[in-house]
C-alpha cells in the first residue's frame, strides 16, 4: 500500500520540473516584446529623423526660390518704373512744347482763337495723361 500511494502522488521533484518548462516560454515572449516594442521605438525615432531632415531641406529650397522671386519681381518693378518715368518725362517736354507753341500763337494771332482753343484743349489731354502716369507710378512704389 505504501508503494500505491507513492507513485500515484506527485513528487515534489517532478512540480520543480513543469514550472521550469514553463519558464524558457516566458522569457522567449518577453525577448519578443522586448524586440518589438526597440522596433516601434527605433521606427518612430527614425521617421522623427526623416521628416526633420525633408522639413529643413524643404525650407531650404522655398528660401531659395522665394529670394529668386523677389529678385525677379523687383527687377521688374524697376523696369516699370523706368518706363513710366520716361514716358513722363517725354509727355513733359511734349506739354512744354505745347505751352511753347500756344503762347506764341497767341502772340502771334489774335484772329486765330480757334487754334489757340485746340492747343489748349490738347494741352489739357497731355497733362490729363500725365496725372493719370503720375498716379500709376505713385501705386507701383
Amino acid at each position: 500500500m505504501n508503494t500505491e500511494l507513492q507513485t500515484n502522488a506527485p513528487q515534489p521533484h517532478e512540480r520543480k520540473h513543469r514550472n521550469n518548462a514553463k519558464r524558457p516560454v516566458y522569457v522567449f515572449l518577453g525577448v519578443w516584446v522586448i524586440l518589438i516594442i526597440c522596433g516601434v521605438a527605433g521606427t518612430i525615432w527614425y521617421t522623427d529623423r526623416t521628416k526633420q531632415a525633408l522639413t529643413a531641406r524643404l525650407e531650404a529650397q522655398t528660401a531659395a526660390q522665394m529670394a529668386v522671386m523677389q529678385q525677379h519681381y523687383e527687377e521688374r518693378i524697376g523696369a516699370v518704373e523706368k518706363a513710366f518715368a520716361d514716358e513722363i518725362s517725354t509727355l513733359g517736354s511734349k506739354v512744354e512744347a505745347l505751352n511753347e507753341l500756344l503762347t506764341f500763337t497767341k502772340d502771334n494771332a489774335s484772329d486765330k482763337t480757334d487754334n489757340s482753343n485746340k492747343l489748349y484743349t490738347q494741352i489739357n489731354e497731355v497733362k490729363k495723361k500725365l496725372n493719370e502716369l503720375e498716379k500709376n507710378l505713385e501705386v507701383l512704389k
